[in-house]
């Protein structure tokens, strides 16, 4: 029994030091190799922090482009859906309005045009990106309010797409804060 509470021990001593020290100080140099260092890929202007470019955020004001709705209000600590599913009386109203609120927002938009991320969340609450379809759904409002020309709010958008991996892998999109940055630095 002696014997076996000593290979116990010994063994319990091991799986602590590969699990507890061993494996975390892997993962940490791992994260420490990926963009960012481990800290999240941060979007900066005029050397300040502005957002994280993988986590949604937040823009109501009609001068920006939107991102998908969050169902967690963009909150990156309690990323989730709504779980609520298409024939759900209370998710229907959600979408409508949403889809309503849009309308009012965005003068001269069909409902039938409106792309289907504008007015549902994502299934994590936080997602960055929007579809071409749905940024250039938006141009007319946010040229209209900053007087700009439609062609170059336009332009801007199609420099920010970003094509599938391996242009198969994925669909194409655009990151709504970096898109908005660039916005503001538009002249």
């Amino acid at each position: 029994m002696k014997k076996d509470l000593l290979i116990s021990l010994k063994l319990t001593l091991l799986m602590i030091i590969l699990c507890a020290v061993l494996y975390p100080l892997l993962i940490a140099g791992i994260g420490k190799a990926t963009p960012g260092g481990g800290k999240g890929e941060t979007v900066s202007v005029n050397g300040k922090v502005v957002g994280y470019e993988k986590i949604g955020q937040k823009f109501t004001d009609d001068k920006y482009f939107w991102g998908r709705p969050s169902a967690v209000d963009y909150n990156a600590a309690g990323s989730a859906g709504s779980n609520k599913g298409p024939s759900n009386p209370d998710y229907l109203q959600i979408v409508k309005d949403r889809i309503d609120s849009f309308l009012v927002h965005n003068p001269g938009v069909k409902k039938e045009e409106i792309p289907a991320e504008m007015v549902t969340a994502s299934g994590s609450g936080l997602d960055p990106d929007i579809s071409p379809a749905g940024a250039y759904i938006q141009v007319k409002r946010i040229a209209s309010i900053r007087n700009l020309p439609e062609e170059k709010v336009k332009a801007l958008v199609e420099e920010h797409i970003q094509k599938p991996l391996a242009g198969m892998l994925g669909p194409s999109k655009v990151n709504v804060l970096k898109l908005n940055v660039a916005l503001d630095n538009l002249k």
